[in-house]
């Protein structure tokens, strides 16, 4: 896999100067879109876009301090349709425009080449099983929420805290199958899953059953699911779980992400400073290779 992810890397810097193509990277990757960019954004740290982004810009710093061509010549290259569109990315990357570069040979900033390695840490070990689950709903409360990678979420926790215990409990009793209880599902996530991007979150439980009046509900068609169980300090163990998933789970497995809501079952203890966890992500084998 990680031989995989490099060729895709050696062809993003092959075509640097063309729109990004993220159809011929997944299928360089033998796998789908949706997962290249959830797999690429978990191991770079960075959307796809963005380091795509910053690498042009890194060659076209080279490229302005060369002086060869027209700074307009330049940004065309690089997809810019007119300079003070170039000027201003290029500003946000290198923290000076391109006239002063080549002006007065301002410093630049320099987006390094990706690659991709095995580090063998051999400490831990990853609790999953894969299930295939027929249809089912999400039954409860939905919020437009943002994406925060490490740390509390203060709108999340505003949100759950404003349901109403009675109704809670209510609701909770629809649940009649895995995952069990109360829990929350993510779903209509951006693609590149940057921080601050929003995200549809429903607190409530996985039912058969119609909703109530006035609650929400989040369809769920038939598919297959990896399981995977954890347990630490909250709330960083729940988000050092999707993040272990992304860059150690799937790359030693033949599976890939595929659309669907992440669901997590999350039990704190009294103090709240300690949780046990159960994260479903929804999944489909990789297609055989060779």
């Amino acid at each position: 896999m990680l031989d995989r992810l490099n060729d895709a890397m050696e062809y993003v810097e092959r075509h640097l100067d063309r729109p990004l193509d993220v159809a011929a990277l997944a299928r360089i990757a033998t796998t789908s879109e949706y997962h290249f960019r959830r797999l690429f954004s978990a191991l770079a740290g960075m959307p796809l876009s963005e380091y795509v982004r910053r690498r042009r810009l890194t060659v076209a710093g080279a490229e302005v301090l060369d002086g060869r061509e027209t700074l307009l010549a330049v940004a065309v290259r690089y997809g810019y349709g007119s300079g003070e569109a170039f000027a201003r990315a290029f500003r946000a990357v290198h923290g000076v425009g391109p006239a002063e570069v080549r002006r007065g040979g301002a410093p630049l900033r320099s987006q390094p080449r990706m690659a991709f390695r095995l580090v063998v840490e051999g400490s831990n070990t990853m609790r999953y099983r894969v299930v295939d689950k027929d249809a089912f709903r999400v039954v409860g409360w939905r919020a437009r929420v943002p994406l925060v990678h490490e740390g509390m979420n203060p709108a999340l926790v505003a949100f759950i805290r404003g349901i109403d215990k009675a109704e809670l409990a209510a609701v909770a009793a629809l649940a009649d199958q895995e995952p069990a209880g109360v829990l929350g599902a993510s779903v209509n996530l951006a693609e590149d899953r940057a921080e601050g991007t929003e995200l549809d979150y429903y607190h409530g439980v996985v039912t058969g059953a119609p909703a109530p009046a006035g609650r929400d509900s989040l369809a769920v068609p038939a598919g297959r699911w990896a399981v995977f169980d954890s347990e630490g300090a909250f709330p960083q163990a729940l988000q050092y779980l999707w993040r272990d998933v992304f860059t150690q789970w799937f790359p030693a497995n033949p599976y890939r992400s595929r659309p669907g809501p992440e669901i997590l079952q999350t039990r704190l203890s009294a103090d709240g400073a300690h949780a046990a966890a159960q994260l479903w992500i929804p999944v489909e084998r990789e297609p055989r290779t060779g």
